[in-house]
């Protein structure tokens, strides 16, 4: 079965990076799209970036400049370079494939990322 496993979030002070990286199984990655969203205490799951191909790529106006997404379909990955980082942009990252025109998609459990002094 398809899974999808996080990690690389943490605590880090404002103006620090971090690196998420999701690793996917059971599956022909290349043919996902995939993507990171981030869901705050009381508020709705967003999307943050999402990737198809080097060339389409997808950025939430909050993140533009700051956070790059990634894949490698030889290592069935996807990474989140995080930069700048903000207190709001802390959140519950998670991990989400799915296909254009096709009803199925996939999440990952999530992972904590908490930007504080």
């Amino acid at each position: 079965q398809v899974q999808l496993v996080e990690s690389g979030g943490g605590l880090v002070q404002p103006g620090g990076s971090l690196r998420l990286s999701c690793k996917a199984s059971g599956m022909i990655f290349s043919t996902y799209r995939m993507g990171w969203y981030r869901q705050a205490p009381g508020k709705q799951r967003d999307m943050v970036a999402s990737i198809f191909s080097e060339s389409s790529t997808f950025y939430a106006d909050s993140v533009k400049g700051r956070f790059t997404i990634s894949r490698d379909n030889a290592k069935n990955t996807v990474s989140l370079e995080m930069n700048s980082l903000k207190p709001e942009d802390t959140a519950v990252y998670y991990c989400k494939a799915d296909r254009p025109f096709r009803p199925d998609s996939y999440w990952g459990q999530g992972t904590q990322v908490t930007v504080s002094s």
